[in-house]
């Protein structure tokens, strides 16, 4: 049907007259058509696809209008209609003629009057507005029609009858939804055309340069979803290359995503996670901390390098399987072993002062070559001394409570020279070797009673028990010259420490502290005899002290031997310590000089506690082994069971010289010596796994931090004393047993603070032992 016509008023004030245009005559027209439109136009339709009706149809907003100076399409936020009681379009429209590109006229609407607004809608894909206008004034030109159409890339066709839009030809990129409207508008004939303005008709920028023909950025600016179905994707909102940019944008925001929240969460759910075994700190890191999470770095107990059928190994007695627990096969060559440079190993810079060594221990002297552990003595001179020897311990750093150690090693010098002093053995954390402030009431204790034994000479302060004057008339202390049986200071971490006294721990139920020390079991310490050659000290030392040092003798088995060569060491103790050492033959081709180049292994097992034992192996052969019976409690001495070690032990190796181990071969010992180790194992009961430096029931760490200077600084020789004699100048833990008991004052000397011990009157060499060799 045809619309309903939209006439303007025809009493409408005129705009003030301009100059007519040159291509037509200054009749009477409309003011809001040009001269040449009102002469040439019968019925023509504009199409205006920038009017909207709002949803509830009270107001028609003019959104886009061309700018006649620029020829683009700018906002008109202001531009409305509205349709209460005397409606009226504000703004600009342009024109275009199909047949005709170079006119270009623009209508002004602001005085536009508006009736009967009539909403049109297409028949298949959208709506468009229509602005139809007739042309009363002046001689009508029926032979000549124009289309005019706004914003428009082809002409609009007319049905001849109805004059409404096809949308079927009309490809519009400004086509707007379902909720336009269209109307008709008649006009009256003006005398000053539009056309004749300069600013808004004659500026060749307001033209439409590709009028007719489909432009590229067209889909760009066209608001009607439906039409553009048609021409993109989504609902025709987006083209081939916005897929494109959105797809890209969305796989590095992907990537971003995944780098810094995936790869963090995956790499932790897939990466190994090292061990807690062997360390007190968090993460798996060992004692001192310095175990690394890199690719391509150890960080694990055991070995990347261990062979798969080492993981486990039948016990001594071959009662039981086994596991690994630690290992190092040292097939890196050229590792460095100074402070801070190894998770589980440094190496010492120090003298060993308390057994008179003759060297120097270097970190120099210690590395790895051809997939085994050097350690060199030389006769270099360093610090004053003659020789320069290699020190290498795991101290704080790995630790292990029960189980069995072993290792693959190549003896220093020749099998009949004597006079090196290599050894391979173990010690209490809470004593570090060669910090003597450290060890000084520590070793080689291990005790957990309250009694005599735990108090300096192994007396009260009245001198008793009186056995305990005689005790020590062996050989060993000739030396000494006194046949007391204990010139030790006493147990400093007893379990008669008063309450509230510096002390590791742990508190037991009945409030008092566990005892602690620091004791020692040696693998082996290397020897040479005149008769069987190369042989090996295997040993256990501790304190307090049975009378002459003998393993107590009791109705149990307390020692057994497994190899025709091995028998008890003449060597039993003396005034600081008592060890319980069996000899056996070490291997005589397993060395660096006069043998095959070949390794032997040598180790121990033991189960602690007061019904433990100890099983050692010599060249790979089962040696001796020694029970708790012979650590039972002495009555002659009045102390209590000694337990077989049960604080989490260090691993040692070093190599030295000295008179106290046998006097040297000046003349045949050639230097360097070298002890190479192939490898070193740890395995324990698979129920009783216990590795680390500060277990729960014996811990280490707080105390060794509230003493860092102690126990890093070797140049402190006692816990107490004063700076002048090399003490570390702390104070020795009240012992509720000494005069005053808990009462007592502070005293940074052992023995008790109030009643001074009597010293004992040398006792001439001679009178000692009489009649032992």
């Amino acid at each position: 049907m045809p619309p309903n016509p939209l006439r303007i008023d025809k009493d409408a004030a005129a705009p003030p007259a301009a100059p007519s245009s040159s291509r037509s005559p200054a009749s009477s027209i409309s003011p809001l058509l040009p001269a040449h439109l009102a002469n040439r136009t019968r019925d023509n339709s504009l199409d205006l696809p920038h009017l909207r009706r709002t949803p509830d149809r009270s107001e028609l907003s003019l959104d886009r209008t061309i700018h006649p100076r620029t020829s683009s399409l700018i906002r008109s936020p202001a531009s409305s209609i509205r349709s209460d009681t005397d409606d009226a379009y504000d703004g600009m429209a342009a024109l275009r003629y199909a047949d005709d590109p170079d006119t270009s006229d623009s209508v002004d609407l602001k005085d536009v009057k508006v009736s009967s607004p009539t909403t049109q809608h297409s028949v298949d894909t959208h709506d468009l507005t229509t602005l139809s206008y007739r042309v009363d004034a002046g001689s009508p030109t029926p032979s000549t029609t124009r289309y005019a159409n706004l914003g428009m890339s082809r002409p609009l066709s007319f049905h001849p009858n109805d004059q409404k839009v096809n949308p079927r030809t009309v490809r519009d990129p400004f086509s707007l939804p379902a909720s336009l409207v269209g109307s008709a508008v008649s006009m009256n004939a003006s005398s000053t055309p539009l056309s004749e303005s300069p600013d808004f008709f004659n500026n060749p920028y307001s033209w439409d340069t590709m009028d007719g023909k489909a432009e590229p950025d067209d889909d760009l600016h066209n608001p009607d979803a439906q039409t553009h179905v048609k021409h993109g994707w989504f609902g025709g909102s987006v083209g081939k290359r916005g897929v494109l940019n959105i797809g890209v944008l969305a796989l590095l925001s992907i990537g971003l995503v995944l780098l810094f929240g995936g790869y963090p969460v995956i790499s932790y759910f897939t990466r190994h996670h090292e061990s807690t075994k062997g360390g007190y700190n968090l993460g798996g890191v060992n004692a001192s901390g310095q175990i690394a999470s890199i690719p391509g770095f150890r960080s694990s107990l055991i070995d990347p390098d261990t062979p798969k059928d080492a993981m486990t190994r039948l016990s001594p007695d071959g009662s039981k399987t086994m596991k690994l627990v630690f290992s190092d096969e040292f097939n890196t060559p050229g590792r460095s072993f100074y402070p801070g440079d190894d998770p589980f190993w440094e190496a010492s810079d120090l003298h060993y002062w308390a057994t008179n060594n003759y060297e120097w221990y270097s970190p120099e002297a210690v590395s790895t070559s051809d997939g085994s552990l050097r350690i060199t003595l030389d006769q270099v001179e360093t610090n004053y001394l003659n020789f320069r020897g290699g020190f290498l311990s795991s101290w704080n750093k790995f630790c292990f409570t029960g189980g069995y150690l072993v290792a693959s090693v190549q003896l220093p010098g020749a099998p009949r020279v004597a006079g090196l002093w290599p050894a391979f053995w173990t010690m209490g954390n809470l004593g570090r070797a060669g910090y003597g402030a450290t060890t000084d009431g520590t070793w080689p204790y291990s005790y957990t009673s309250c009694d005599v034994g735990t108090l300096m000479n192994q007396t009260d302060a009245d001198g008793q028990p009186a056995a305990a004057a005689i005790g020590g008339d062996v050989m060993w202390n000739r030396k000494a010259e006194s046949t007391a049986l204990s010139f030790l200071p006493g147990q400093r971490l007893s379990a008669c420490t008063c309450a509230g006294e510096d002390h590791p721990g742990p508190i037991l139920k009945d409030g008092s502290f566990r005892g602690r020390s620091a004791p020692e079991i040696d693998v082996f310490e290397a020897q040479v005899d005149g008769t069987l050659g190369l042989t090996v000290s295997q040993s256990m030392q501790t304190a307090p002290f049975n009378m002459y040092y003998n393993i107590t003798n009791t109705t149990g088995p307390a020692y057994e031997f497994f190899q025709p060569q091995s028998h008890l060491n003449s060597y039993n103790g003396q005034n600081d310590q008592q060890a319980l050492s069996g000899i056996s033959l070490a291997s005589q081709l397993a060395v660096q000089r006069g043998g095959d180049g070949s390794y032997a292994t040598y180790g121990f097992e033991y189960e602690p506690g007061p019904n433990g034992h100890i099983d050692w192996e010599s060249n790979g052969r089962r040696s001796w082994k020694v029970n708790a019976a012979a650590l039972a409690a002495d009555p002659v001495s009045q102390i209590s069971d000694r337990p077989i070690p049960e604080e989490p032990m260090y691993i040692i190796f070093n190599l030295g010289i000295s008179q106290n181990f046998g006097t040297p071969d000046w003349r045949h010992l050639r230097f360097p010596a070298t002890m190479s180790v192939d490898w070193v194992r740890v395995y324990q009961d698979p129920d009783a796994e216990n590795v680390g430096c500060d277990p729960p029931d014996f811990p280490t760490a707080d105390y060794i931090e509230r003493h860092k200077a102690a126990y890093t600084n070797a140049n402190y020789t006692v816990w107490g004393g004063t700076a002048e004699e090399g003490g570390y100048g702390a104070y020795w833990p009240r012992n509720r047993l000494y005069p005053q008991g808990c009462a007592a004052p502070n005293s940074t000397q052992p023995g008790s603070p109030v009643k001074p011990y009597p010293q004992a009157s040398p006792v001439p060499s001679s009178q000692i032992a009489v009649g032992q060799n």
